[in-house]
């Protein structure tokens, strides 16, 4: 059987290092230009090389982003931009736009092109054009049902690759091709801008077909009509595995650290238990889906794989997420005392017990002066802390929520 590659978003240096050390294949990124998450922190040229050399260094591969739509105005920054991504060594660039596709041939000949799901890629006929003109690989449009990219990969080379998306966010527009973003406020989506309206409360009136109406259900908070629910198909790993996807690709580049290392090690999991013994991956079903339950999720959907979706693929009365763990931070290190560096990102306080993998209490916390304090309070402060426990780095540390959000 193929073992599918994992393929992890990362939208800052950090990250990227957590989904390498929590069990990715590749990663994706984006640069400071030409990708489609303008608002993601993203990387440096500087960042992407010693990303790429931290993945490198643990087996892992780097795509780079730029998938936006160019205009005539992008096309002479496409030509630099690429020019300086020739220093970063990265494994492929992913692309949408023909015209940025030529522009990477001529600049970038021996590194490897991903078409992007932006592009709509729906049938085995389009996979073949990119393959006629040198593409590695197409990612399927999420539109695509398991029978479709069955079909694909009975129609198209062996050494051309597919890529699907299997969890995370859905866009509500036709692979992502959406307009509301630039209507609404003038960014545009398909340049990397999205304000996510779908997200937005609306109310929906079509004033002369009186007695016809959608299935908008409602309450005190309002009606979001566009809000989709997340793609999430950990429990359907033998069907795309028997689908001959090459790589399963988690969504994501906004994305918490604590949400990359979860979605990221249950998927390795549950793929490495799958392929070894598909009954251990049916006894183990219930702790991936507890696993991947412990990140912010908007309740979950298996989108187009079985399917088209109906109204239950939407959800009516939120648009926020369901929030069962609170992110504290990442270990980076220990110091001659014994205690663990931490950059804070959320409240914690001494005498707290927190943890699952391993449950720890807060036994100390001490800030950069050498001070102790009761508690951790200002975000992103680095501090220094004792868990009563051995720890590594790059481990996260998380507080289960009573009251889930």
């Amino acid at each position: 059987m193929k073992i599918p590659e994992l393929l992890v978003p990362a939208g800052s240096l950090e990250v990227l290092r957590i989904a390498v050390i929590y069990g990715a294949d590749a990663v994706y990124i984006g640069g400071e230009a030409f990708g489609l998450r303008a608002k993601a922190k993203n990387f440096s040229l500087e960042e992407m090389r010693a990303g790429v050399s931290f993945a490198h260094a643990h087996g892992v591969k780097v795509y780079v982003t730029a998938n936006i739509l160019a205009h005539n105005d992008d096309l002479a920054g496409v030509y630099a931009y690429f020019e300086e991504l020739k220093t970063v060594g990265m494994d492929a660039l992913i692309i949408s736009d023909p015209g940025v596709f030529g522009i990477a041939r001529q600049v970038l000949p021996d590194v490897d092109v991903h078409i992007s799901t932006q592009a709509n890629n729906t049938n085995y006929a389009t996979f073949l054009f990119w393959h006629g003109l040198g593409a590695k690989r197409v990612v399927s449009a999420r539109e695509l049902s398991l029978e479709e990219l069955k079909e694909i990969r009975a129609h198209i080379p062996d050494d051309l690759e597919i890529e699907t998306f299997i969890h995370g966010a859905m866009c509500i527009s036709y692979s992502g091709r959406c307009l509301l973003s630039n209507y609404f406020t003038g960014r545009d989506a398909n340049r990397g801008a999205c304000t996510h309206p779908c997200r937005w409360k609306y109310a929906l009136v079509e004033e002369t077909r009186p007695g016809e109406y959608l299935p908008i259900y409602e309450n005190e908070r309002g009606t979001y009509l566009f809000n989709s629910k997340d793609l999430c198909m950990i429990g359907h790993l033998p069907e795309l595995l028997s689908a001959g996807i090459d790589s399963f690709k988690i969504e994501g580049r906004m994305k918490t650290a604590l949400y990359v290392a979860t979605v990221a090690r249950t998927y390795r999991r549950a793929i490495d238990d799958c392929v070894r013994s598909p009954e251990e991956y049916r006894a183990n079903l219930p702790w991936y889906l507890e696993q991947i339950a412990g990140c912010t999720y908007r309740q979950f959907t298996t989108g187009f794989f079985f399917g088209k979706p109906d109204e239950k693929a939407q959800i009516y009365d939120s648009s926020t997420y369901v929030r069962e763990y609170t992110y504290l931070g990442i270990v980076s290190g220990v110091n001659a005392q014994g205690l663990y560096g931490i950059e804070q990102r959320n409240k914690f306080s001494v005498g707290e017990t927190n943890g699952e993998n391993l449950e720890v209490c807060v036994r100390r916390i001490v800030n950069e002066d050498g001070a102790d304090q009761a508690s951790a309070p200002h975000p992103k402060q680095r501090l220094w802390i004792d868990l009563g426990a051995p720890l590594d780095t790059y481990d996260i540390l998380r507080r289960k929520e009573d009251d889930v959000q």
